[in-house]
């Protein structure tokens, strides 16, 4: 039997004045869980306004048993979590094994093969699932840990759990963000060691990744190799960053010797916040704020 050694600790949290626990049955509850992370935020379904953002990291998880385990901890002892009268619940998974699946062709009885092209998976501990895309003609079909879901499910089986995958909250945040041109522009999202890659045009998706970058040089050549691939140019395409990295990062100051226009992206314009989230960098928590937007 396996020995679980697993614990968790806060790194953010953010709270506006007007959060109101009386108020559960108006806010939607924004869960996304990763392999070694978990993040959650609560948005005020009435006015759009976020209300809580919290950021936790999971010690001594090497398993996904132990994952569930310490998922089970942090919710069993937040005062919170446990709740069941939230309006909307959705869970977003971080997860590499996925396929995006043009809609027109898209068919439920072929999740395990539109997967099993991309990725494989285990059938024991993994179950496919799809989350049709509203902002783009694609459905996401993706794989995660069948425990997980299940006990998520169990926990607000009062209420329907969506769930999602992190890449389809990033694409249905990027389609809804304002800085769009004619021209091809690229949208990366970097997240615990993964680099996200969107590359839209007049708010249409023509391009979704994401790689595991394990030294500096990957986001130089994963990048790269993506301009190539769809054409972009290093002098006039734009590039906007969300996630781990800031503006003085050796790695964004790298970046900027091969391509002219890299910025930052901000928080979703959809989305009010409080002065109090001014100590998160607008360019944190964008996966987690767009899990809203997954219906």
């Amino acid at each position: 039997m396996e020995t679980l050694v697993a614990n968790y600790k806060l790194l953010k949290k953010v709270k506006d004045a007007k959060f109101e626990v009386d108020d559960l049955h108006h806010y939607g509850l924004y869960l996304q869980v990763g392999i070694r992370d978990f993040q959650f935020c609560v948005i005020d379904n009435r006015d759009n306004r976020c209300l809580l953002y919290e950021d936790f990291a999971f010690e001594n998880v090497k398993t996904v048993n132990a994952r569930l385990q310490v998922v089970q901890d942090l919710f069993e002892n937040h005062h919170l979590l446990m709740a069941g009268f939230w309006s909307t619940i959705k869970l977003s998974i971080k997860s590499h094994k996925f396929a995006l699946v043009p809609q027109p062709v898209f068919s439920k009885e072929g999740l395990v093969d539109y997967l099993s092209f991309n990725t494989p998976f285990n059938p024991r501990y993994e179950e496919v699932y799809f989350y049709k895309h509203i902002g783009t003609d694609a459905v996401n079909v993706f794989s995660a840990d069948k425990k997980l879901i299940d006990w998520v499910r169990e926990l607000y089986n009062q209420k329907e759990v969506i769930v999602v995958h992190q890449g389809s909250a990033f694409i249905e945040g990027i389609l809804k963000y304002n800085d769009h041109s004619g021209e091809k522009s690229m949208f990366c999202l970097v997240d615990k060691g993964i680099l996200h890659v969107v590359i839209t045009s007049d708010k249409k998706l023509h391009y979704y990744n994401q790689f595991a970058v394990r030294k500096s040089a990957d986001y130089l050549k994963y990048i790269m190799l993506v301009f190539k691939e769809m054409k972009l140019s290093q002098k006039k395409s734009k590039v906007l960053f969300w996630g781990g990295l800031t503006p003085q990062s050796p790695h964004i100051q790298e970046l900027k010797k091969y391509i002219r226009d890299i910025s930052f992206g901000s928080r979703p314009s959809y989305l009010s916040f409080s002065f109090v989230f001014d100590e998160i960098p607008d360019h944190k928590g964008f996966d987690v704020f767009n899990i809203f937007l997954c219906d």
